[in-house]
């Protein structure tokens, strides 16, 4: 019997497999990407209602409460929504389509800078506003608003030219030869002279600046006009890994060049200054940063091995300029991501001022902190404030500082976090998502620019993502529920209204078939870890008359990642089968483990030097929760997830024998030295410095200890967690004798599956390995 036909013959459930697996065009395509016309009257919005094969820039008009598709001459001409916007806002420059635009607000006219095949990115004003800038091949043009006259700033060349050096044989005959030939000597005499005076003209044109072998990026020029600012990159060619393609047009196999492993060497950041006036480069000097010369903690463990960063100085960002252009501050991070600094720079000298510094002996991140492009910052009204995100509490919250006195205001506080704050057009106030009801509630508030009193725009428990209108009278609402997926809503601002605002839904997305299953609302509730940590979950009950004493654990991926909240979840596919499960008996636990994102700093570094030791133990102080007060049968339990979920899938099947029957990992990591550094380097250090996190946190190395059944599913072309990591894997379970394990590859599948034949072969092997090894059917 096949699988299809098992796995209906065993489903008691309504829905089958092979239809929620076929995701969006089973739900419905649902609203993103939201904007407003500069007019305020029309709500942009990217849509799929007709299921057609992408999405579609729709518009919603207000006025007519009409929602129509958007031809592809409007929606090309349309603004982009990130514009930015002069001191006196009576401008805004975007960069579109690869080309550089700028917009009169007074009158909504737009004037394209720029119309060429080459993209020109980077946009800023300059001049004091008067010109815009914008990068082009690497170099730094501004384009004057008022005369249209084009610039360019920068001449960045990959290599100078220069001349051989000739052997003491040859400069002795090139003597001899001007010394007997006067012809010879009046020749160059002339050149000489040619090149002296044409030096002259190449002091009219941008100075040459070469970059022997580096990458430039970060180009900026300061408010006034006569700096620039920008970034070289000394890259080291690491080695990467090559993944072969077996399904192809071709009929060959083709080999794909995909990314490097953790451990690279990496890349050396300096900032410079070119003088525009001076026609000088100068390095900022960066000596001076408070901690630089920190050694890490982890290295104690290791007191015969010596440990060496020359330079542990990471990605800077900046300068972020004030209004006003009198001051300009860095973003900088450590290559060992343990440090951020907030510095003053001083364009002048190239030398910088402390003004905030962020370390953790884990690693810095949490919303708004850290990042390969700096943390949210920006400037207050006073033009000598900057505000800041910090975990100094334990939870992301917003700060302020006057880089004057150097005082430091928490605007925000408690233990809860803050998320994409922005300062309103009148600037009195601040815009922000929080989650201070609850971890897994995201509302939307306004406070008073100096702090204080939260207030709340929106009041629907799910997550609301809310898009300002350009007056900020009006809300665009992505709200989604925990068993509703999102659509879009309008709502006046509660601000500016004394009547109470009601959300008025504007798109219906989902299907007929979606609507008529009764979709479940998980409940959310909390359960004590071992260590006494207070552990949130999505929990799924079944009917008493299905029960069937069985329950599976969903692992989400990601690791920084939340899952136990009361929104559409992007696990939608595993929502839809935890409903199946539950239809047919089972209860389903999903659990925000230790490193899991939306509770603060400590629950974020659970993790650092161990994956799979708290974050594992959270899924088995889960199975004994269930197992203690929902009666579930200690041999009756399952695990599965992809991607981390996968890892902490192996990590249960090889370490927590006595809990787990059976599991199902997902393109799952096997060994973390096979990993990419972004992500692996901040949580286990490397494999060089700090081998015993690698040891103790690779299912590899504890595969012997497989006892249930594990099946393994992997995509072949998988860029992200290279199939290569299930295949030696593979090899370690055969060397070992295992028996009790299969692997079903998918040869067109990279990391996020696309194709529905994939997805649902993939759940019908799962649901089988549950039916078979928990319920013997």
């Amino acid at each position: 019997m096949s699988y299809f036909a098992l796995a209906q013959k065993n489903n008691l459930s309504e829905l089958t497999i092979k239809e929620i697996m076929q995701g969006d065009d089973f739900i419905g395509h649902l609203p993103s990407n939201v904007s407003w016309s500069e007019e305020k009257d029309v709500i942009y919005f990217d849509w799929n209602p007709d299921a057609a094969l992408s999405d579609s820039l729709y518009g919603y008009q207000l006025k007519t409460d009409k929602i129509s598709k958007i031809d592809f001459e409007t929606e090309f001409a349309l603004p982009a929504s990130n514009a930015i916007l002069n001191k006196e806002k009576s401008k805004k420059i975007y960069n579109k389509f690869g080309d550089v635009f700028v917009v009169d607000i007074a009158t909504n006219k737009i004037t394209q800078i720029t119309a060429t095949s080459d993209f020109e990115g980077q946009v800023h004003f300059t001049d004091f506003d008067t010109q815009v800038a914008y990068v082009k091949d690497q170099n730094l043009y501004k384009w004057d608003i008022k005369t249209g006259t084009t610039t360019q700033v920068t001449n960045f060349l990959k290599k100078e030219k220069k001349e051989a050096a000739k052997s003491k044989k040859d400069e002795w005959i090139n003597k001899d030869q001007l010394e007997l030939f006067d012809v010879l000597k009046e020749r160059k005499e002339k050149s000489d002279q040619h090149d002296s005076l044409m030096k002259r003209f190449d002091a009219k044109k941008p100075l040459k600046i070469y970059l022997e072998g580096k990458s430039v990026l970060n180009q900026k020029i300061s408010p006034d006009g006569k700096y620039v600012t920008y970034v070289l990159a000394k890259r080291t060619e690491n080695k990467k890994t090559i993944m072969p393609h077996y399904v192809t047009e071709s009929g060959y196999t083709e080999d794909e060049n995909t990314r490097s492993k953790v451990g690279d060497e990496q890349t050396e950041y300096t900032l410079f200054v070119y003088d525009l006036e001076k026609r000088k480069t100068y390095p900022v000097v960066l000596d001076n940063l408070k901690g630089l010369d920190y050694i890490p903690e982890y290295t104690k463990d290791y007191p015969d091995k010596p440990y060496k960063n020359e330079n542990r100085i990471g990605y800077i960002s900046g300068p972020t300029w004030s209004p006003d252009g009198k001051f300009g501050v860095l973003d900088i991070n450590t290559n060992d991501y343990k440090d951020r600094w907030i510095v003053l720079l001083n364009v002048e000298t190239g030398t910088i001022e402390n003004l905030d510094h962020q370390h953790d002996d884990a690693w810095i991140a949490g919303p708004g902190i850290g990042g390969y492009g700096g943390g949210d910052l920006g400037w207050l009204p006073d033009n000598k404030s900057i505000w800041y995100m910090s975990e100094k509490t334990g939870y992301s919250h917003l700060y302020t500082m006057n880089v004057v006195s150097k005082r430091v205001k928490p605007l925000t506080e408690g233990a809860f976090e803050i998320y994409n704050p922005q300062i309103s057009k009148d600037e009195k106030r601040w815009y922000f998502t929080a989650n201070k009801n609850h971890p897994g509630d995201r509302q939307f508030y306004s406070m008073s620019i100096t702090g204080g009193k939260f207030t709340a725009l929106t009041d629907r428990v799910g997550k609301n993502d809310v898009t300002l209108s350009p007056d900020e009278k009006q809300m665009a609402i992505l709200y989604s529920y925990s068993n509703k997926p999102t659509e879009l809503y309008v709502q006046e601002n509660p601000l500016f209204t004394s009547k109470k605002t009601v959300p008025k839904q504007i798109t219906h997305s989902t299907t007929k078939t979606f609507k008529n299953y009764s979709w479940k609302d998980p409940e959310i509730i909390t359960f004590k870890a071992e260590d006494g940590a207070e552990v949130y979950a999505r929990l799924y009950q079944p009917k008493t008359d299905v029960k069937n004493r069985a329950a599976v654990i969903f692992v989400h991926g990601a690791g920084y990642l939340q899952n136990a909240h009361q929104w559409w979840s992007s696990y939608y596919r595993e929502y839809m089968f935890h409903n199946l499960l539950v239809d047919n008996g089972y209860t389903v636990l999903d659990i925000d483990y230790r490193g899991s994102a939306g509770y603060g700093r400590d629950w974020r570094t659970g993790i650092y030097r161990h994956m799979g030791g708290k974050d594992l133990s959270d899924q088995v102080d889960g199975a004994k929760y269930l197992m203690s007060k929902y009666g579930i049968d200690k041999d009756k339990i399952g695990i599965y997830g992809g991607s981390y979920g996968g890892f902490i899938t192996l990590m249960a099947m090889f370490n927590e024998a006595e809990t787990f029957t059976a599991g199902a990992a997902i393109r799952s990591v096997g060994d973390w030295a096979a990993y990419n550094h972004g992500y692996t380097a901040r949580i286990l250090n490397t494999p060089v410095t700090d081998s015993l996190a690698y040891r103790r946190s690779s299912p590899i190395y504890f595969a012997d200890g497989l006892q249930g059944d594990l099946l393994i599913l992997h995509g072949m072309i998988d860029d992200n967690v290279h199939f290569q990591d299930m295949v030696r894997l593979s090899q370690r379970l055969i060397e070992l004798g295992k028996e009790n394990w299969e692997m079903a590859i998918y040869p067109v599948e990279r990391h996020g599956f696309v194709e529905p034949s994939s997805w649902t072969d993939e759940y019908l092997r799962i649901y089988k390995l549950f039916q078979e090894s928990l319920l013997d059917k």
